[in-house]
């Protein structure tokens, strides 16, 4: 589904951050970008979203070179939940999810139609937030509010989701709770998610496929079971940490 050849990036005069990097996301799958902070993976999540270019290389989009594809209809082909989400706190969870339909309409000036408002609703059920439709945002837990922003992402209604790092500052249960909804989503609505973790267990757990960064590079990609190694960990974050079988599963020992 998305290609990348010799990507290369760099931020004004510092060093470049991503340097000849190429990989390829396969369709339909749960693939986790990972590694030690300043490896790269923020940045080329930015640069795969639109919200950077990159100084050379090429991004193919089903087929599609990214950079000739339009914003709108980017934003057709793909949503985007990023690390720090900001709304108004009076905004409802409804009207929150309903800015979900706005590459496809002036939803706003007309309200919603019959489609826009089917998308929202799917959304809401998505997420489990039928119920909480008419709460304001400003009164949702963490993992609600979360649950609220992957919903908005939902109503675009496209079959390419990307997440920058969805557990981050939220507890154990949530981090839990919106992973499972990764999941759900990709297994039974067959949507690609392409995600930032910097837990290398839920990497493990919830992953079809882990691209791991070093250096601006692709150090390690493949499943995770096969690639995620005391050895590649070392080389990932510079520390060694067991990975042991526990019921069946890799986990690492990171304590």
């Amino acid at each position: 589904m998305l290609s990348v050849e010799h990507l290369t990036f760099h931020y004004d005069s510092d060093p470049p951050v991503l340097r000849d990097l190429s990989l390829t996301i396969r369709g339909g799958a749960i693939t986790t970008l990972m590694g030690a902070n300043g490896c790269g993976k923020s940045t080329l999540l930015q640069i795969l979203t639109k919200n950077l270019k990159p100084d050379s290389g090429s991004i193919l989009l089903e087929g599609s070179a990214l950079d000739g594809i339009s914003l709108r209809e980017f934003a057709r082909k793909a949503a985007i939940v990023h690390q720090k989400n900001t709304a108004p706190d009076d905004l409802t969870v409804e009207r929150l999810v309903a800015y979900g339909r706005l590459p496809y309409s002036s939803i706003f000036k007309a309200g919603l139609d019959q489609e826009n408002q089917k998308q929202v609703e799917r959304a809401l059920a998505l997420t489990d937030l039928t119920e909480l439709r008419e709460r304001r945002i400003g009164t949702l837990s963490g993992g609600q509010r979360q649950r609220a922003f992957i919903a908005m992402a939902l109503a675009q209604n496209t079959k390419l989701l990307f997440l920058d790092e969805p557990t981050t500052f939220l507890d154990v249960r949530y981090q839990v709770e919106i992973l499972r909804l990764v999941e759900r989503l990709n297994k039974e609505e067959g949507i690609t998610i392409v995600m930032v973790l910097h837990d290398i267990n839920q990497a493990l757990a919830y992953s079809d496929e882990v691209i791991g960064l070093l250096d601006g590079q692709v150090s390690i990609q493949g499943p995770p079971d096969q690639v995620i190694t005391t050895e590649s960990i070392q080389a990932l974050y510079g520390i060694d940490l067991p990975v042991i079988r526990a019921e069946g599963k890799l986990c690492v020992m990171a304590v």
